[in-house]
């Protein structure tokens, strides 16, 4: 490529035209999709290095970071059996410093010449008294070369193996990333002036040049405020978009109908909180719109989710239409089964249940009646949207711990009917940054009250050699008519090596420490007969203790536990501690939760201190977020969504807020993008964002 081209490059221009690339280069650059320049500029730095201050050579002590300009004296090359080095003496008006490089010593004895001036940076040492270097990185400073190593806020890029082998490291990458940036006269924004000064950005030529050398740290933190910007803007205008393609169906509404609704509230042994008569309201208007219902329902543990659903379910079929429940797991299926069906037997409603591990011919049956319409309200796993299930009417569709399923499973039972309403429940709480990225397209709900009659749950931590003292409390809470789970971390189904853990407690515990006690055993890997089985019994108080995986998280609805053991609790997040402490205090009886890990970290003890002193599942969660990152609460189901390059929903929160703010009002007053100024901002949605909103939207 000729010089004048090379100096009027586009942001399309491939990646092999840039001085310093070259074909093997190009091909590891290629492997993290970098094709063009753009794609190289978006490759953003994963830390920055401070070297805007030199030092003369006579000030610098050993132990000191420096930064030094100097003059080559000297350079020689040792060859050694084990290895060649280099040694060299660069001198300024102050004094003289001794460098030395093992790595690559024939390269740098070819590179470096008496009377090179260099630039310098690296850790001052001391050798024989006097200060030295060694592999100090250095660029020249000759009138031909680029100095990107002093002088500057250098930024740090990661670096695969690919890129290692192919003779890329950071000094190179700032030196090809820099030559790309000079080639190119001006990058063009999708955001106009007017709309820069309001949303409070920098513009996007200015950005994208400081993100990689920032003039100081003020540019820098201006530049990174806008790239997130971006990023969060385009996704909340996604969500936007999925918002109003969903609002433009139309559905029949669904008529406030009171009769099983009353017989069903009328029975309840409490009453509702504020929450929940706030969220059924909400509910009944969603039901009464010409547009079918898409509402999260994001609750606390144990603050009645379940009895909504009950309710609004109730409303529906009072309708003539029929009822979805769709739950992760068999456990949590049959839990709600049971919930629903003690609620609809008293008003002759047909409640039906469909899991995978039904037999046949009850499978049969079960179909038969989902098809007829006598199964007015059908609970089930995935097992629901399967193709052999035909719904006579399907109105309203309900999944419960909606984190856990894939948008392609939601939309397979959704498409089950022309426009079901839709309503989403969790009981894990989602700090709001997530729940508007992740269900920002849905109308949400918060249930944060817990039912009056609901106990205190006692929480405190123990060290593992203190078991003893553990299982003697255990012990003294079942001689008073309690029960007890016992939970042991097995956070994955298929590792084996947990699993028998779990198992082997399990029979130190029924042979040794409670060899006069009923002791069960619960896992996913059980068949499930046995798990059926043992869940029966437990639930009927024929069980005093349960040791279990983390699969009594959520479906365990036993108002007589009130002692639950969780062990290795270093191994689990903070909300899913709070989820499996959400298992005692369902009753009337004072609960306890004891917090047990062998692990010395004081970082350990903090997080479960978190948690000995909140009982707000939100405020936990806020916590999660910080220590462990977004990917713990949604995991590989919503590996499909955007991936961030440089945005951070831990710490983004105001600018997530900011950015959904503005795109939910473009889309409101614009909701085609066609105005002048929004044109190229739907050019580059369309080009960067359309076949994710085509693949996740609701048609």
């Amino acid at each position: 490529m000729s010089e004048a081209l090379q100096n009027s490059n586009s942001l399309e221009t491939p990646i092999q035209y840039i001085k310093g690339v070259g074909p093997k280069r190009a091909n590891a650059l290629e492997s993290l999709n970098i094709f063009t320049i753009k794609d190289l500029l978006y490759y953003f730095p994963r830390k920055y290095v401070d070297r805007t201050s030199l030092s003369t050579i006579g000030s610098i002590k050993e132990g000191e970071e420096v930064n030094l300009v100097g003059r080559v004296k000297s350079v020689s090359l040792k060859r050694m059996k084990k290895g060649n080095f280099v040694t060299s003496t660069v001198a300024d008006h102050t004094g003289s410093v001794r460098l030395m490089w093992f790595n690559a010593a024939d390269y740098i004895h070819q590179s470096l010449k008496v009377g090179d001036l260099i630039t310098i940076h690296g850790k001052v040492a001391a050798y024989k008294g006097n200060p030295q270097i060694v592999h100090p990185e250095y660029d020249k400073l000759n009138a031909n070369e680029i100095s990107l190593t002093t002088g500057f806020i250098i930024p740090v890029y990661p670096l695969t193996e690919d890129l290692k082998k192919s003779g890329l490291d950071n000094r190179n990458l700032r030196k090809i990333i820099y030559l790309a940036l000079e080639s190119i006269d001006n990058i063009d924004d999708h955001f106009n002036q007017e709309l820069r000064k309001e949303f409070e950005i920098e513009d996007l030529n200015t950005s994208l040049r400081n993100i990689h050398y920032p003039k100081d740290f003020k540019s820098l933190d201006n530049s990174i405020h806008r790239l997130k910007y971006d990023e969060h803007f385009f996704l909340q205008l996604l969500l936007a978009l999925r918002k109003n393609k969903i609002k433009e169906n139309k559905c029949d509404s669904i008529k406030f109908k009171t009769t099983t609704y009353n017989k069903i509230l009328n029975n309840l042994p409490f009453d509702l909180t504020g929450s929940q008569k706030l969220t059924l309201r909400e509910i009944v208007d969603d039901f009464l719109s010409e547009n079918p219902m898409n509402r999260m329902i994001q609750g606390d543990v144990g603050c009645g989710k379940t009895i909504v659903s009950v309710l609004a379910s109730a409303i529906v079929v009072d309708n003539n239409y029929q009822v979805a429940i769709m739950a992760p797991t068999d456990l949590l299926s049959k839990q709600l089964y049971k919930n629903f069906k003690s609620h609809f037997d008293q008003a002759n409603i047909k409640c039906s249940l469909l899991v995978g591990s039904l037999k046949a011919n009850e499978k049969k049956k079960i179909l038969e009646n989902i098809k007829s319409g006598k199964s007015n309200i059908v609970i089930g796993t995935h097992a629901l949207f399967q193709k052999d299930v035909v719904f006579n009417n399907l109105g309203f569709v309900v999944i419960d711990e909606q984190h856990r399923f894939g948008v392609n499973q939601r939309e397979k039972l959704l498409s089950k009917s022309k426009n079901p309403n839709l309503m989403a429940m969790t009981a894990t709480p989602i700090p709001r940054t997530l729940a508007i990225t992740y269900n920002g397209d849905m109308d949400l709900s918060i249930i944060d009250e817990l039912p009056k009659n609901r106990p205190e749950i006692h929480t405190s931590y123990i060290a593992k050699d203190n078991l003893s003292t553990a299982y003697n409390f255990i012990r003294e809470k079942v001689d008073d008519g309690g029960q007890t789970i016992i939970v042991y971390p097995l956070i994955n189904e298929s590792d084996k090596q947990d699993l028998s853990a779990a198992v082997e407690s399990y029979e130190y515990l029924r042979d040794n420490i409670f060899p006069d006690l009923k002791v069960g055993l619960m896992h996913g890997k059980l068949e499930n007969e046995l798990k059926n089985d043992e869940m029966k019994k437990f639930m009927n108080g024929e069980i005093n203790i349960l040791v279990s995986t983390t699969v009594v998280e959520v479906g365990i609805d036993n108002p007589n536990v009130n002692v639950i053991l969780i062990n290795n609790t270093e191994r689990f997040g903070l909300s899913q501690i709070h989820q499996l402490r959400g298992r005692v205090g369902r009753g009337v009886l004072t609960s306890y939760c004891l917090l047990c890990s062998d692990s010395e970290s004081p970082k350990t003890k903090e997080r479960l201190q978190i948690i000995v002193n909140s009982r707000n599942g939100f405020d936990i969660a806020d916590e999660d977020l910080k220590l462990r990152g977004p990917g713990e609460f949604f995991g590989e189901k919503q590996s499909g969504f955007i991936k961030f390059r440089i945005a951070d929903l831990t710490t983004d929160g105001p600018i997530i807020r900011n950015a959904r703010m503005n795109a939910f009002e473009i889309i409101k007053n614009d909701a085609n993008l066609t105005q002048e100024k929004h044109l190229i901002i739907k050019e580059k949605f369309d080009e960067e964002y359309l076949k994710l909103f085509l693949k996740t939207t609701v048609n």
